[in-house]
């Protein structure tokens, strides 16, 4: 009996220890850059309808059910998506956009488990060109926080993520011919 006392209260000890060390935020970033100004990048940008257009989420599900509500490019536009086990469900907000810099947005994830997350859109000229920077960050919750020890959003999701990129320079720049 003392034994499985024991041993109970190691394994709580363990978990405790675990939880206190695994990482609780994470974040991820990629950069490109694109043949085009600031401004032209920017304004495609904001708009959540035309994310679909290079999104690589979208391309994992085609058939995914869609629906937007507010004003498509502007604070309080909403998009919502329920597709296929790749892309699961959930909704993005656009909470702030410093005009003609960054474009803020909340992804709310539904399923395949709940979590919120901050995903950002920043421009920069770059002689010439326009860098883009694609960021997603967030906090991970106990017991999520002790699975990000084995593993790393960053894998996850900076694939697709350069994916997505690749996928908006080509748009963009072969709108330019």
């Amino acid at each position: 009996m003392y034994t499985a006392l024991y041993i109970l209260g190691g394994l709580i000890v363990l978990i405790v220890i675990v939880a206190l060390i695994a990482p609780k935020t994470y974040d991820v970033s990629r950069t490109v850059e694109i043949a085009r100004t600031k401004d032209e990048v920017f304004e495609y940008l904001k708009s959540l309808k035309k994310m679909d257009q290079w999104s690589p989420w979208a391309r994992k599900d085609p058939n995914m059910e869609k629906k937007f509500s507010g004003t498509d490019g502007e604070v309080g536009a909403v998009s919502y998506w329920n597709g296929n086990k790749d892309v699961g469900e959930g909704e993005q907000e656009i909470i702030k956009i410093v005009d003609g810099q960054r474009i803020e947005s909340e992804l709310r994830f539904l399923k395949p488990w709940k979590s919120t997350s901050d995903c950002y859109l920043q421009v920069h000229d770059a002689n010439g060109k326009t860098k883009v920077v694609w960021g997603f960050s967030g906090k991970s919750k106990f017991p999520m926080n002790i699975m990000m020890l084995f593993m790393s959003m960053d894998r996850m999701v900076g694939k697709d993520f350069e994916t997505g990129l690749t996928n908006l320079k080509g748009i963009l720049e072969k709108k330019k011919e």
